[in-house]
């Protein structure tokens, strides 16, 4: 099974939280924990917000540690075609999704993952398993 992890589970990792480092800590030697390049990139850009000074050195040394045992996946061409048929649903029912939610999801359904997050509206996404390691 493979876990992808949303861009609020990774920053959960960087602030250690506890439910989520058990978690993280229990995943089978034959389960999969990876991130994809969007959230590799609002982790990066979140980071390039800051000012410059210990709090922003702290959490890129953080960011860093974990890019270099989370394996990070491509967005599969498969998430084009997920991608649109969500968008198009949730337009159709009146509902926004953020761009970037929707390439996340849309990757982690072209992975066959489960994805990993605390942002409940995903929850409606059809195909889509999704599981908070915060609760």
């Amino acid at each position: 099974m493979t876990f992808l992890l949303d861009t609020n589970a990774f920053s959960d990792l960087m602030r250690e939280h506890p439910k989520v480092d058990a978690r993280l800590a229990s995943i089978s030697s034959t389960h999969r924990v990876v991130i994809c390049s969007i959230v590799r990139g609002e982790i990066r850009y979140g980071i390039e917000c800051l000012p410059q000074g210990k709090r922003r050195q702290e959490l890129e040394a953080k960011a860093v540690k974990l890019f270099e045992v989370l394996p990070c996946e491509p967005v599969p061409e498969a998430a084009g075609d997920y991608y649109a048929r969500i968008k198009r649903t949730r337009q159709r029912k009146g509902l926004a999704l953020d761009e970037n939610d929707l390439w996340i999801t849309s990757t982690a359904l072209a992975l066959g993952a489960v994805l990993i997050s605390r942002d409940s509206d995903l929850q409606q996404i059809d195909g889509l398993t999704v599981e908070n390691w915060t609760a």
